[in-house]
């Protein structure tokens, strides 16, 4: 006879946690080394030094629901295990780097391998909690998610200060192997299911639409904004998504159904998502080097610098659920988003004569935002679809994430870019510098509080149909 069902034991939850905490750090931890590879012998261009730091997180995006499928289908331990062995190679080959297409290789496999790690780690710890302990698990994934941003500022910046960037990326190779070991011995397996979809046309449809966006926006500043490459990227991605859409529509059992997108709900909740992480993620790319080129702080001093932006993402929060429950989702959403775009607002106007706790208030107000929407943002997207479609909503809600992410970082640094093509290291270039990062925070942040209106109108209560 079976024995009974495996259940969630503390060292289970550890050790799937300690896997989120790796893979989220990853998103973060190199923000903190740009200054560093800027100077390293891989002479980087600006446009490199963006894909270096969005290679990741576009492979994650692009790939983390058909790698959540593969998951279900053929086995949750097993995509972990693998995602983080192909974390490790990752790290391996970003270390090894020569060149910085090797670098950007180099993320772009650790992406694939935090793809396999995150839905895996998440499906695990749903399918072993009973139910009256899943909301407690859940919000201990959450709030790692959290911890690994902080941990990998924190990391990055002692990297950055007492070791070099390859250390950072080789640290990753052994962590990466001794997860998957503990994995191994401690992780229960869970039963996979046969019906999941994996659609490998759509997934790779929906990676080169992705792919072609950002690819033009980064390279926009480099080869023109009308040149033949760049719109072709552009045309390129409209035609991969229109292909997309249409495949899925008729696909028997597509990667992602456009139908869902029907609920005006839905479609606020995911661009509300991906707009948070907008904001967020292209201040993530500036920070470190605001505060070691016009502040002078020191790499570890940098990354401890973003503690006010944690704080408000972990304790706003529980206000938001809360006010959600007395007045509905759209207060705390539209409030919160408009809290992102202003924050984003303020920061515009610092210089290297802004003392560090004025800039402390703004980012605070910012992550405060964040924070505040984030709860009811999450519950729509998983709320307005089916309930043998949670699985899915779990992944659009990451996907939203890391996309708005990409996003973030891509248009951030190309503003940036079009408006500064001195060397920051150079004291006599800090005010041009700091000029051209209020220019580009200024544009994130007038495109955070228009999607912000947008997302508002889409909690407006409509007519009941009749």
């Amino acid at each position: 006879m079976p024995g009974p069902a495996p259940t969630l034991t503390r060292a289970t939850l550890l050790v799937l946690c300690a896997c989120v905490l790796v893979a989220q750090a990853m998103v973060a931890a190199v923000n903190l080394l740009i200054p560093q590879l800027a100077a390293s012998t891989l002479h980087p261009t600006p446009g490199q030094l963006l894909w270096a730091v969005d290679a990741y997180v576009i492979v994650f995006a692009a790939l983390l629901i058909p790698a959540g499928a593969l998951g279900d289908r053929y086995g949750r331990k097993g995509a972990l295990m693998s995602g983080l062995g192909l974390f490790a190679a990752g790290g391996a080959v970003s270390a090894l780097a020569t060149t910085p297409a090797v670098l950007i290789a180099g993320r772009g496999l650790c992406g694939a391998g935090a793809a396999l790690i995150m839905p895996a780690t998440m499906s695990i710890l749903v399918h072993l909690s009973p139910p009256e302990r899943r909301a407690q698990a859940l919000a201990t994934w959450t709030l790692t998610i959290g911890l690994g941003g902080l941990t990998g500022n924190i990391g990055g910046g002692l990297a950055g200060q007492y070791l070099t960037w390859r250390a950072l990326f080789w640290a990753v190779v052994p962590l990466g192997g001794l997860l998957a070991l503990i994995v191994a011995r401690t992780v229960p397996r869970t039963p996979s299911r046969s019906d999941a979809s994996v659609d490998p046309v759509g997934a790779a449809l929906l990676a080169g639409a992705l792919l072609a966006v950002v690819y033009g926006i980064i390279e926009g500043p480099g080869f023109g904004w009308g040149s033949v490459r760049v719109l072709s990227a552009f045309g390129a991605g409209a035609a991969l998504l229109a292909a997309f859409t249409l495949y899925a529509l008729r696909a028997a059992a597509p990667l992602l159904d456009p139908r869902i997108f029907r609920s005006p709900k839905l479609r606020a909740g995911t661009l509300g998502i991906g707009t948070g992480f907008f904001g967020l993620f292209a201040l993530f790319y500036v920070n470190p080097q605001y505060l070691q080129y016009a502040k002078g702080f020191s790499p570890a001093m940098a990354g401890l610098a973003i503690i006010p932006v944690t704080t408000g993402l972990a304790v706003m929060p529980k206000l938001g659920a809360r006010l959600a429950q007395r007045t509905g989702p759209r207060l705390p959403i539209g409030a919160g988003l408009a809290m992102v775009g202003a924050g984003l607002l303020l920061l515009s106007t610092v210089d290297k004569d802004t003392p560090y706790l004025v800039y402390a208030v703004y980012l605070l107000v910012m992550s405060a935002g964040a924070g505040l929407s984030a709860p009811s943002l999450t519950l729509t997207v998983v709320a307005e679809l089916p309930a043998h479609q949670a699985g899915l909503g779990s992944g659009l809600n990451t996907a939203a994430r890391e996309i708005g992410a990409a996003l973030g970082v891509a248009v951030f640094g190309t503003v940036l870019a079009s408006r500064f093509h001195g060397d920051p290291r150079d004291p006599a270039q800090v005010t041009a510098f700091t000029d051209a990062m209020g220019v580009a925070l200024g544009t994130v942040g007038v495109v955070a509080l228009l999607a912000a209106a947008t997302v508002t109108l889409g909690y407006r209560e409509r007519p009941a149909a009749s």
